[in-house]
């Protein structure tokens, strides 16, 4: 599967001393201002359900092994791991706006950002982190007024528009022009592998009515959505640039010998990260 990742013109697939993570191509054009990265399941100390480079504290692993795996992407990213700052996703659509004080909370201290599948800054050197083992990576960067973000899509923070609302706060708190900035929609489950009862269509439907463009209907009444296109339309519609919008068109389920997958895995998994950073 890894030769269909290499030949991806919308993805950079990195491997820096064994760890090996994605990139984006509209996002690679601002190495000078940034660093981002989606990492894989390849180029850790992990072992069993969470081999190798699980970067989740909450998996069946133990801490000595995620601290060191967060090392090596620091490393391999070329970041510190004191400058990260986690998020804590409970599938909403809530961002949280943090700064240097902000610093380590969740892998150096304890942390207060409680609540939140966003977040946003405007500072220097703070490393914003997501995760994910299906659910969807939104990687957000504005060179003119130079503010990172990044958001946790699963469904329901989908249903809820959750990138439409980072694009907002961006807008909203730091004068953000929505048509500056440049957004990756990272790997995640594709409409080949997430399929949905019918309640969950309904609120899709509820939500969008333009869902069926997005949705296919199997005979057994379940239905496949495309969270990635899903997600880019309704950016659009909050003032996003189209030709701005990186979609990965990466299917972690199809792809869970590179990715920890959800579904793939049957709930035994490590976590991927989402991490971006001003620098």
């Amino acid at each position: 599967m890894k030769d269909s990742l290499l030949s991806n013109p919308n993805i950079c697939y990195n491997s820096i001393k064994g760890v090996e993570f994605v990139q984006f191509s509209n996002l690679k054009k601002y190495d000078d201002l940034i660093r981002h990265g989606f990492t894989t399941r390849i180029g850790g100390v992990s072992t069993g359900e969470c081999c190798s480079l699980n970067l989740g504290f909450n998996r069946k692993d133990t801490r000595e092994n995620v601290e060191e795996n967060y090392r090596r992407v620091a490393q391999a990213l070329n970041i510190k791991v004191e400058n990260m700052v986690f998020s804590n996703q409970v599938h909403d659509n809530k961002i949280r706006i943090v700064n240097e004080e902000d610093r380590g909370k969740g892998i150096i201290f304890e942390s207060d950002i409680i609540g939140f599948d966003g977040l946003v800054t405007n500072k220097r050197e703070v490393a914003l982190v997501t995760f994910y083992a299906d659910c969807v990576p939104v990687f957000f960067f504005d060179p003119v007024k130079r503010v990172t973000a990044a958001s946790h899509s699963g469904w329901r923070g989908t249903v809820k528009r959750i990138s439409s609302v980072t694009l907002d706060m961006m807008n909203s708190q730091f004068k953000t022009n929505k048509e500056d900035v440049e957004i990756a929609i990272g790997p995640s489950i594709g409409k080949c592998c997430f399929e949905v009862g019918s309640e969950v269509y309904r609120e899709f439907r509820n939500e969008f009515s333009w869902i069926d463009e997005y949705a296919s209907e199997k005979i057994n009444g379940k239905y496949y959505l495309n969270l990635q296109g899903i997600i880019k339309k309704t950016l659009i519609a909050s003032g996003a640039v189209e030709d701005k919008i990186c979609l990965s068109n990466v299917c972690t389920k199809c792809n869970k010998d590179i990715f920890y997958s959800h579904r793939g895995d049957c709930g035994k998994t490590g976590s991927l990260a989402g991490i971006i950073q001003l620098i």
